[in-house]
């Protein structure tokens, strides 16, 4: 499904990524973890036209993605949530899973002010479709849709980011640490929650930044290790959690020897 080969991502004289490839196949999970400043949410800025990479490919479905603008990459199949949080604080829930939808829909300025009808129309069965993910999400979010995103506890913010990049489409949906913030009940009822989603849409694949090890112990598929840019492993959690080097990059040296 997605693909990246050889990927290296240079700041002048840093660094950020070195020679990194990975696969993710139809309907998978595949979990990212590593120390801070590993490069994983460089590698998911490159996957969505953030960075353009320095050298190295990604392709999704065999179509080349390298030096594609990014609303076109949403438009191609490939959504995501950030780190922080990039809700639209004053609008309602429901209102930030229409925006979600502009990639699938067709008005415009020139619908809006000359074809009001085809434009109210869309608009509708954007609300509709709406409406439908928020309660295949979750159905507190769903009973919650008029009210200010902004207004909303954390652990909704990160499930109404969820909602809104799935109102794209996607073939690939792409979380970058979507249990940050929460305890351990909130993580629960996000995992829940992912799992929902992949029974519904169970072609759908996904790449997770996380540090949560409970979630990445339950979810993901496959595991990808990353520290200081490079890729340290690519295998089963259970596999890649007993690698020496692994521990070192999470522990340090002394430590994980004493493991």
């Amino acid at each position: 499904m997605l693909s990246g080969e050889g990927l290296t991502m240079r700041f002048g004289g840093i660094v950020a990524m070195a020679e990194v490839s990975f696969e993710l196949r139809r309907g998978e999970i595949l979990g990212i973890i590593g120390p801070n400043g590993a490069g994983k949410s460089t590698l998911l800025n490159i996957v969505t036209g953030i960075y353009r990479p320095s050298s190295g490919e990604v392709w999704l479905e065999g179509e080349r993605l390298n030096g594609i603008p990014s609303h076109r990459i949403v438009s191609r199949g490939i959504a995501r949530t950030f780190q922080s949080s990039r809700l639209f604080t004053d609008l309602s829930v429901l209102d930030n899973v229409i925006i979600g939808r502009h990639s699938r829909t067709r008005s415009g300025v020139f619908d809006a002010i000359f074809r009001r009808g085809r434009a109210d129309r869309e608009l509708a069965e954007s609300a509709a479709i709406a409406e439908e993910l928020l309660k295949g999400v979750s159905r507190d979010l769903f009973d919650q849709r008029h009210r200010a995103a902004g207004e909303l506890p954390q652990a909704d913010r990160r499930r109404l980011e969820i909602a809104r990049a799935l109102a794209s489409e996607p073939k690939v949906l792409l979380l970058d640490e979507p249990s940050s913030g929460m305890d351990d009940a909130d993580t629960d009822a996000l995992m829940d929650d992912i799992r929902a989603i992949c029974a519904a849409r169970p072609e759908l694949s996904m790449m997770i930044i996380e540090h949560d090890m409970r979630l990445v112990a339950a979810l993901p598929h496959r595991v990808m290790v990353l520290d200081y840019g490079q890729k340290l492993a690519d295998g089963p959690y259970e596999e890649i959690r007993r690698i020496p080097r692994v521990q070192e990059a999470y522990l340090g040296r002394k430590a994980a020897q004493h493991a």
